[in-house]
């Protein structure tokens, strides 16, 4: 039965993410770009001036709010995860050091997608009865398109639960487990086959602190993320530039490497990637999976954001998508590529290749803190996933489903934390995908939404 399940989960999953679902993403993102005349390209110095001088003012949010820095640490806790560690890793192993050009040009792109979610999540958003601020594709869906496309809302929110529990939570504690045990098993810390116990109580302790972060509301929620994302992000960026400024002397020969990779990778990788589309592929699906543009899942956080400028919040789009492709993922691949450690290339690679980039340079005392990393990466992760199902799941069954579907995603952990998590995380991926459908034709149909408020937000500033 697993093995069927595996064989149509393959065939879907293959299409999702191929070139068909590239080129829809790619597309969209272009239309929105060419309809806001390349707003990320154009308000760029804008976007990071209005972001960050909001992000520095300390204020109270109002009940059932966010202020607008816990809103991108929210979306950000979701989206810097150890995707960013492990999946730049596969892409350069699988399509060579082109996909990182192919990479940036989905960042381009994705900024001008995420900036139109987030504006329309801000604009079309609900109070509920609790008084919290709710929004998201599902909302813009329902608010702002007639009711003959609800199904799509609804089509939405039945893969954002299904997403989470794999995407968000269980791989992302299998993570953390599986780099405390390599942390520990590399120092003789931790005896052969003592991880089961250890993995156990791990979860157990993981499942506690979740439920009690998740349960705690979205005061709680932004809390917690606006004092981890900030600490993680520096920490990985310090190390990272660390290795690149050692090595600066070969960084003329990578960006070659990533040039002419992009359109010639068997000239870069030996023959071993012969593929301009699998180097292009690559390099797509893992921007579009690192920075969430197009899945609509970030949008979610920031309609939470106590803000009444729906676009001046949009901009957190552009800078999130910076942030997260353009500086993270860009310095990861910098890491393994400035290194010089081997590249198995046509070969499956993952955190281990990142890691191995750093250990070259630093040596082995680095697998502590890439172990701590690993560790903030994923149980952020966790707790911005968290807030994406919670919402999904009161769109579907009302605010009853938020307590019991938080108590079931914290106990979701113990199972991250001691099982083999091969088919689960491929389904989860695959429904991750499925979220990009419905949103991708919402942000279509709703273009002239956001040109018609970009358009009076700058009227308005002038």
């Amino acid at each position: 039965m697993l093995e069927v399940i595996d064989q149509v989960n393959s065939v879907v999953n293959n299409f999702i993410w191929g070139v068909p679902a590239m080129i829809c993403i790619i597309g969209v993102g272009l239309f929105l770009s060419i309809r806001t005349r390349f707003i990320q390209i154009r308000k760029f110095p804008y976007a990071m001036k209005v972001t960050i001088g909001r992000m520095l003012k300390k204020r109270e949010a109002s009940d059932g709010a966010l202020t607008p820095f816990q809103a991108v640490c929210t979306a950000l806790a979701a989206t810097v995860g150890t995707g960013n560690v492990a999946g730049v890793a596969g892409a350069i192993a699988i399509g060579g050091p082109g996909a990182v050009f192919w990479m940036w040009i989905s960042a381009l792109l994705g900024m001008c997608t995420k900036f139109s979610e987030v504006t329309l999540a801000v604009h079309f958003r609900e109070t509920n009865k609790k008084g919290d601020l709710v929004g998201g594709p599902m909302y813009y869906i329902k608010n702002g398109l007639s009711r003959n496309w609800r199904w799509l809302a609804y089509l939405f929110s039945a893969f954002g639960v299904l997403t989470v529990f794999g995407t968000g939570n269980a791989t992302q504690v299998n993570t953390i487990t599986t780099a405390i045990d390599s942390a520990l098993y590399s120092y003789g810390i931790l005896p052969e086959g003592g991880a089961g116990t250890l993995n156990l109580i791990l979860g157990i302790v993981l499942a506690i602190l979740i439920g009690l972060i998740l349960i705690g509301g979205i005061k709680r929620i932004g809390q917690v993320t606006e004092k981890l994302v900030p600490f993680m992000a520096v920490m990985y960026i310090i190390l990272a530039i660390g290795v690149v400024a050692i090595h600066f002397k070969s960084l003329p020969a990578v960006f070659g490497m990533i040039f002419e990779g992009a359109f010639r990778p068997s000239a870069v990788t030996g023959g071993a990637v012969g593929s301009f589309f699998m180097s292009m592929k690559k390099g797509v699906s893992r921007g579009i999976f690192s920075n969430e543009a197009g899945l609509g899942t970030g949008s979610i956080a920031h309609a939470c954001a106590d803000t009444r400028k729906p676009v001046k919040q949009g901009f957190f789009g552009i800078f999130e998508v910076f942030v997260d492709t353009i500086v993270i993922c860009t310095l990861t691949a910098l890491v393994i590529l400035c290194s010089g450690v081997p590249v198995g290339y046509g070969s499956a690679a993952g955190a281990e290749l990142t890691i191995s980039g750093f250990t070259a340079t630093y040596g082995n005392w680095v697998s502590i803190f890439t172990a701590v990393a690993m560790c903030c990466f994923a149980f952020s992760t966790i707790i911005g996933w968290g807030l994406y199902g919670t919402r999904c799941a009161e769109f579907l069954l009302g605010e009853r489903a938020n307590k019991p579907f938080m108590v079931l995603y914290a106990l979701v952990a113990i199972v991250g934390a001691t099982m083999n998590l091969g088919l689960m995380w491929s389904i989860a991926e695959t429904f991750n995908g499925l979220m990009v459908i419905p949103n991708l034709i919402a942000v279509f149909l709703l273009s002239g939404v956001v040109v018609k408020l970009v358009k009076e937000y700058f009227q308005k500033e002038q």
